[in-house]
């Protein structure tokens, strides 16, 4: 629709056909290792990227990754600086923003700097996190657990909207846990998202992980993205995730899953095809 932006785009579904939008950035700020301006310098490149396509789009980035294999892993820059480094890109490139909250003391200032807050797999499941985020953000993201079936997000997405505040709440499905260290992503899971009257956001990035597959790390089939992400569209969702940056071997968290930032604009050449096809 003409005039809608990210954030109108989290609003209930409500039959009106709706643009795909996406939510994009690295895995987390590594301003602190590769050099001040390192996060925003992505933000612009996808700003051109995003912007070309004509695609309403979030900016994603997380200021700490309190879930990481090791305890050696990189967590970021921590609440402060990294919100700093997204008010920066808020300014500078005039996007919306989104980032990871862990715990209900980070939700209050991480809301008054991001437009919407999201709450990681793991966590969908903690009723005073959801409300919180719910009652301060102007949109929340709520990824289901790789634990849990579509249809257990109702009571998830009921707990946020009786918190009382926005009424803009995104359901994110990143796959299922088959096994050990591998993830599957049931088609059948986006309709029944839907259903639930909420947006449906597909992450390709993390959908693509091998959980401790490194040992010390997760792995992951980047490869694997395109073919995820095109199928994901043919079965209708409302928003991609993906998680991007211009070196993945070089990041400092998730890099086998993350989409190397070349690739994009023939990903969503192909992807925004395929939308227009039906």
């Amino acid at each position: 629709m003409p005039g809608m932006d990210a954030l109108d785009l989290f609003r209930p579904l409500d039959g009106t056909p709706r643009p795909l939008f996406v939510i994009a950035g690295p895995c987390v700020i590594e301003d602190a290792e590769r050099g001040d301006g390192f996060t925003l310098d992505i933000a612009k490149r996808l700003a051109e990227v995003l912007g070309g396509h004509g695609v309403p789009w979030l900016f994603k980035a997380s200021f700490d990754k309190a879930n990481r294999t090791s305890l050696s892993s990189f967590r970021g820059p921590g609440l402060e600086r990294g919100l700093s480094v997204l008010a920066s890109i808020k300014d500078a490139v005039g996007v919306g923003v989104l980032t990871d909250v862990h715990q209900t003391d980070q939700v209050a200032p991480a809301a008054e700097v991001v437009d919407v807050l999201q709450i990681p797999a793991f966590l969908c499941r903690q009723t005073d996190l959801i409300a919180e985020a719910a009652r301060h953000a102007r949109a929340v993201n709520v990824k289901k657990g790789q634990f849990l079936a579509p249809e257990d997000m109702a009571p998830v997405l009921e707990k946020a909207r009786a918190a009382g505040g926005t009424d803009r709440i995104a359901l994110t499905e990143r796959g299922t846990s088959f096994g050990y260290r591998n993830l599957v992503v049931d088609m059948t899971s986006f309709p029944a998202l839907r259903a639930l009257g909420a947006p449906v956001v597909f992450d390709a990035t993390h959908s693509v992980q091998r959980p401790g597959g490194l040992g010390t790390a997760t792995g992951g089939r980047r490869d694997m993205i395109p073919t995820l992400a095109a199928a994901a569209i043919g079965a209708g969702i409302d928003g991609l995730f993906l998680e991007v940056h211009p070196e993945p071997d070089r990041g400092l968290s998730d890099g086998p899953n993350m989409l190397a930032l070349d690739a994009l604009p023939a990903l969503l050449d192909r992807l925004l095809r395929l939308r227009d096809a039906g």
